[in-house]
C-alpha cells in the first residue's frame, strides 16, 4: 500500500519512515493535538497470532513509564482492519549516527545510564527486550536517549516459545552468548547487549562483529571482553561484568548496574573536573541524603583542595589531590578486607580498591601488600571449602562445588600451593580406597570408574596407575576363582561317589 492511499482517521500522513519484517512506520500529524507522531502499522491481516502479539506489544509499551521509554499516544485499527499504534516522534536520530566514533566517557555513560534506567522498568514488568542495538536507541531534541522497538519483547514466562525452534531473535552483533545459541533468556541478556554498546561508544568499534553471522556468533560465545586503553581503565570492571559469558557473572539486574555506572560518573567528576563550579553550601548538601553523599562530598573536597593548591603551586596541587585519593582508596581496601569483601561486590571490594591504587601509583607498596593479603585470604577460604567437601566425600560432585574443584581453584590463584597439592593426593587416595572396596564387592566396572576418576585428579599417582594396569588381570583372576569355587562341590560329590562301591553299583544299575 502506498503512502497516498494510507488513511488513518484523525491523522495527516506525511510519508513512510521505514519498514520492518511485519510492520511499516509512518510520520504523521495527530490533528487533534497538532503534534508529530510515528505511526506503526501492521501490514498483514491474515495472521491473527501476529495481530494479537502486536496488541500485546502496544499494551505493554503503554504501561511502561520512564523518560527513556518511547511514549504511546494511541492504539486502534485502520478502516481496512490493520492495527496500528501512534507513538512520539523522536527527531534526534538514533545511536547509529555515532558508529565508528569515540565518545567522551561521560557522554557514553550518560546514554547507557538512561537506557539502563529504562531497562530496569522493562525488567521489573517481567519483560526482556531482546534487541538492544544502536538503531533502537533514539534521541529527543533535548538529547535524551530513548529505548524503542519493543516488537520482539516478550513475557519471560513465554521465553521458550521461539528458542525451542532454534530461532535466535535479536541483532547478531549485539546478541548475548545465550541469545546467539538460542538458549532461554532473561534480563541479563539485555545487560550484555547494552555492554556491547557501551564498549562501542568508548572505543569506536564492536570487536564481536565478524565477517559473517557464524563468525559473529562464535565471537560472542568465545571472545573475552577486550582490555580498554589506559585512559579507560576505570571502566574495565563494568565492561567485564556486563560482557561476562556466564550470565551469573554479570550484574544481577539493571539497578545494580546503575549503581556501578553512577559510581563511575561520580569518580570521573571528582577527579577530572577540578573547577570552582562545585558549591559546598549547606542547603545543597542537605538536599542529597543518599548513600553516595559521603563519596560525593569527598570528591568535592578533593576538587576544592586541588583548586586551592593549584592556585598556589600548579604541579604540587595535583600531586596532593592524587595522594589524598590514594589514601582514601587504601583505607577503603583495608575496610573491605576486614569485612571479608575480597572480590565482591563489584567495584566495592578490597581487590578492586587496591588495584585502583596501583593504577594511580604502580609502585605503591601498601597496595601490593594489600593484594597479597587479599590473595592469602581467598586461598584460605577456598581451602576451607575444599576440606569440607573432602570430609563429605564430595570429590567430583556436585559440579563446581566439590573438593577437586576447590583445590584446583587454589592452584589457579597460587600455583604450587602445597596444601592444595596434598589435598589432591588425598582425593586420589580416597579413589584408591573406593576402588578397592568395589573390588571387594565384585563391582568391577565401578572399581574401574573410581580408578579412572582418580587418574583425572592425579594422573601420575603410582597406586592408581598400578591398579589401572592390573585391572583386567584382577577381573580374570576373580572370575576364575569364582568358577573354581562353584565347581568344587560338584567335584567333591563325584569323588565321594567313586570311593563308595555300593553307591557306585546302584548308580550304574539304574542309569
Amino acid at each position: 500500500m502506498t503512502d497516498n492511499l494510507l488513511d488513518i482517521p484523525g491523522y495527516l500522513v506525511h510519508g513512510r519512515l521505514g519498514k520492518g519484517g511485519m510492520a511499516e512506520v509512518y510520520l504523521a500529524t495527530q490533528e487533534s493535538l497538532n503534534r508529530k507522531v510515528a505511526v506503526k502499522v501492521l501490514d498483514r491481516l491474515d495472521d491473527e497470532a501476529f495481530i494479537d502479539r502486536f496488541f500485546r506489544e502496544a499494551r505493554m509499551l503503554a504501561s511502561l513509564r520512564h523518560p527513556s521509554i518511547v511514549t504511546i499516544h494511541d492504539i486502534d485499527r485502520l478502516p481496512d482492519g490493520r492495527p496500528y499504534l501512534a507513538m512520539e516522534f523522536l527527531s534526534g536520530g538514533d545511536l547509529g549516527r555515532y558508529k565508528g566514533q569515540v565518545l567522551e566517557p561521560l557522554e557514553a555513560l550518560r546514554i547507557v545510564r538512561q537506557i539502563a534506567g529504562a531497562l530496569a522498568v522493562v525488567h521489573d514488568k517481567g519483560l526482556v527486550h531482546r534487541d538492544i542495538k544502536p538503531a533502537n536507541i533514539l534521541f529527543r531534541d533535548d538529547g535524551t536517549a530513548v529505548l524503542t522497538d519493543f516488537g520482539i519483547a516478550k513475557d519471560l514466562e513465554l521465553d521458550t516459545e521461539l528458542t525451542q525452534f532454534n530461532v535466535a531473535v535479536g541483532s547478531p552483533a549485539y546478541s548475548s552468548p545465550e541469545q546467539a545459541q538460542c538458549q532461554p533468556l532473561d534480563a541479563r541478556s539485555d545487560i550484555y547487549s547494552l555492554g556491547v554498546i557501551l564498549l562501542e561508544l568508548l572505543t569506536g568499534e564492536n570487536p564481536y562483529r565478524g565477517a559473517n553471522y557464524a563468525e559473529t556468533v562464535l565471537n560472542h560465545v568465545q571472545m573475552d571482553p577486550p582490555l580498554l586503553r589506559r585512559g579507560l581503565s576505570d571502566y574495565q570492571h563494568v565492561i567485564d561484568r556486563m560482557l561476562a559469558k556466564d550470565p551469573d557473572e554479570r550484574f544481577a539486574d539493571c539497578r545494580v548496574l546503575l549503581d556501578s555506572l553512577t559510581e563511575l560518573s561520580d569518580l570521573d567528576l571528582d577527579f577530572t573536573r577540578i573547577a570552582p563550579v562545585a558549591q559546598l553550601d549547606g542547603a545543597r548538601l542537605k538536599s542529597k541524603p543518599t548513600s553516595a553523599a559521603p563519596n560525593r562530598l569527598r570528591g568535592l573536597l578533593w576538587g576544592l583542595a586541588g583548586l586551592m593548591l593549584l592556585v598556589v603551586s600548579t604541579g604540587g596541587g595535583y600531586y596532593v589531590v592524587l595522594r589524598m585519593k590514594i589514601a582514601d582508596l587504601l583505607e577503603l581496601g583495608e575496610q573491605r578486607l576486614v569485612e571479608g569483601k575480597l572480590v565482591e561486590p563489584a567495584a566495592d571490594n578490597a581487590d578492586f580498591y587496591f588495584h585502583e591504587v596501583l593504577r594511580l601509583d604502580n609502585d605503591n607498596a601498601q597496595a601490593g601488600d594489600g593484594l597479597q593479603r587479599v590473595l592469602a585470604a581467598r586461598v584460605a577460604n577456598i581451602l576451607t571449602l575444599a576440606e569440607q567437601r573432602l570430609a563429605e566425600d564430595s570429590l567430583l560432585q556436585p559440579d563446581q562445588d566439590n573438593a577437586v574443584f576447590y583445590f584446583q581453584q587454589v592452584l589457579t590463584l597460587a600455583p604450587g600451593n602445597e596444601q592444595a597439592l596434598a589435598g589432591l593426593e588425598r582425593v586420589a587416595q580416597r579413589f584408591v580406597e573406593h576402588s578397592e572396596a568395589a573390588y571387594g564387592r565384585r563391582e568391577f566396572a565401578l572399581a574401574l570408574e573410581y580408578i579412572d576418576a582418580g587418574l583425572q585428579v592425579a594422573p601420575t599417582n603410582p597406586t592408581l596407575l598400578e591398579l589401572r594396569a592390573v585391572h583386567e588381570q584382577r577381573v580374570k583372576k576373580a572370575t576364575r576363582a569364582s568358577t573354581t569355587r562353584q565347581a568344587r562341590p560338584q567335584q567333591q560329590a563325584r569323588q565321594q561317589e567313586e570311593s563308595n562301591p555300593i553307591k557306585k553299583f546302584w548308580n550304574r544299575l539304574f542309569n
